[in-house]
């Protein structure tokens, strides 16, 4: 094929919604997965949790097998988003919805989020406002094959509306999306239950323990593996 032609051909697919990625072509909604990960900024979290939180998340993103499973099908990637959540209206997106088609994008979102400094410190769990911030965010990817929220915490919601209610109240918002919880601290049997009865939802929902913030990245490595697809042998509750 000549140069012209093959030009002509790109700007004809360009034109017709089609994008280029790791030299293959692919449309641009073909999307397999979006992921929106929720991060514990409440004041129980205190400076040192949060920086092994922060710091596991961004070495569990760059992990081999991890950044394997985000590419595993280059043809449809994945989009990813990162946020924090603590009080009523305490929610903040740190990672705009990026869409991962090269390790360089997964080591992007791990070094701003090494980078960057808390959102928030002195506010309450409201994680039904948390659950309903990241439904939202993914109301802007229906165009993916899967919606999963991935949402970590270390304690119960405290303020505002309920997990359940919030899903049970805006049903509309949640229809599609699967909620996995990542639970954490020494008592994660009885919160991982409180996880199970409120907060997931959704095909193959399931709940994720860290015994502490130091096994946060190991947990999050699983968790993620799995909500890649990837099956494999773990601490999950659920």
């Amino acid at each position: 094929m000549s140069r012209a032609r093959a030009t002509a051909r790109l700007v004809a697919a360009v034109a017709a919604g089609w994008i280029v990625a790791g030299g293959t072509l692919a449309r641009a909604e073909d999307c397999r997965l979006a992921l929106a990960l929720a991060l514990d900024v409440s004041s129980s979290v205190d400076a040192r949790e949060y920086r092994l939180q922060t710091e596991g998340l961004a070495a569990a993103l760059v992990a081999p097998e991890v950044a394997e499973a985000f590419l595993a099908a280059p043809e449809r990637p994945v989009r990813l988003l990162v946020y924090e959540w603590s009080g009523w209206h305490q929610q903040v997106v740190r990672q705009d919805w990026v869409t991962v088609t090269g390790v360089a994008e997964l080591v992007g979102v791990a070094s701003r989020l090494a980078a960057q400094g808390r959102s928030f410190e002195q506010y309450p769990t409201a994680l039904g406002m948390g659950l309903l911030f990241g439904a939202r965010e993914l109301g802007r990817q229906r165009d993916c094959a899967e919606l999963k929220l991935d949402v970590s915490g270390d304690g119960t919601n405290n303020d505002g509306v309920a997990p359940d209610a919030v899903r049970r109240d805006a049903p509309e918002l949640f229809q599609g999306i699967t909620v996995n919880g990542l639970v954490i601290g020494s008592d994660v049997r009885v919160l991982g239950r409180y996880y199970r009865q409120y907060v997931v939802q959704g095909p193959g929902a399931f709940v994720e323990a860290a015994e502490d913030y130091a096994d946060f990245e190991a947990a999050m490595r699983r968790k993620l593996l799995r909500e890649l697809g990837v099956i494999q042998m773990s601490d999950a509750l659920r």
